[in-house]
């Protein structure tokens, strides 16, 4: 994608703290960002896969879960002390289960919740004073079009990343007159390694969520359009972006081709 700045160093002392950066689209973010020369603080979990990660790309690694109070406390201490982020780019995220809504079950519910919409919102809220200070702050939300459009079994994704999709619409009102620009990403169908695993539990049942589908979304896909949207020059808000694959005409229609 084109710089729209019209600079090919577009990173002059960026800063950006990403999420759920131990895999998939976070994991992506981080390079993307490193790439373009971003100091970059990896957050996630899973503290082998950040070191794998900070040891291939210099990103720095903080190991957090970001719908823990304290943890979160410590992430901002940290990065405090490290000298501050202008960007904040919430990925971490995930569904569980695909059950009816006469099914559900409670802790797979609770778990989106915690994850979407609480750990979106404690994080934001702990960074936004920064992101304000800085005078040209940046907020990006990974949602979903599950936020856009409901289906049979995605009750509570559906309703994990409606809530999420609201959050990120009320903090761009709010945010506008303190120069934060909020920007949401919202992908369709994206094929990455846990995604489809982690819902469903099942790698044959994982599998066929993708079957005959060509080419869906990479992880890498959805990074580069981060990348490019926080890059861009501050007053550039690129508010609502959906990306799906060309086979996803919409959530209704997804082309499959047979064996």
């Amino acid at each position: 994608m084109t710089d729209l700045s019209g600079s090919s160093d577009v990173s002059t002392n960026k800063a950006a703290l990403v999420t759920g950066a131990s895999s998939g689209i976070g994991e992506a973010t981080v390079r993307a960002l490193r790439a373009d020369g971003w100091t970059v603080y990896a957050v996630a979990r899973r503290q082998e896969r950040l070191a794998a990660l900070e040891a291939e790309t210099g990103a720095v690694a903080l190991s957090a879960d970001i719908s823990e109070d304290a943890d979160v406390a410590r992430l901002l201490a940290e990065v405090t002390s490290a000298g501050g982020i202008d960007t904040l780019v919430n990925i971490a995220g995930g569904a569980r289960g695909a059950d009816r809504v006469g099914q559900a079950v409670t802790e797979d519910w609770d778990w989106m919740y915690r994850v979407n919409v609480l750990g979106t919102m404690k994080l934001t809220r702990a960074f936004l004073p920064m992101l304000r200070e800085n005078g040209e702050g940046t907020v990006l939300n990974l949602t979903s079009t599950a936020g856009l459009a409901v289906y049979e079994g995605g009750g509570g994704y559906n309703a994990a990343k409606y809530a999420q999709h609201a959050l990120t619409g009320a903090l761009r009102l709010e945010e506008a007159e303190h120069n934060v620009r909020v920007i949401e990403v919202l992908p369709g169908l994206v094929q990455t390694e846990e995604f489809a695993l982690n819902r469903l539990g099942d790698a044959e049942a994982a599998s066929k969520v993708y079957q005959g589908v060509e080419k869906p979304l990479t992880a890498e896909d959805v990074a580069d359009v981060v990348r490019y949207a926080v890059s861009a020059p501050h007053h550039v808000n690129l508010d609502e972006i959906v990306i799906r694959p060309v086979a996803q005409a919409s959530t209704y229609k997804l082309i499959r081709k047979q064996a």
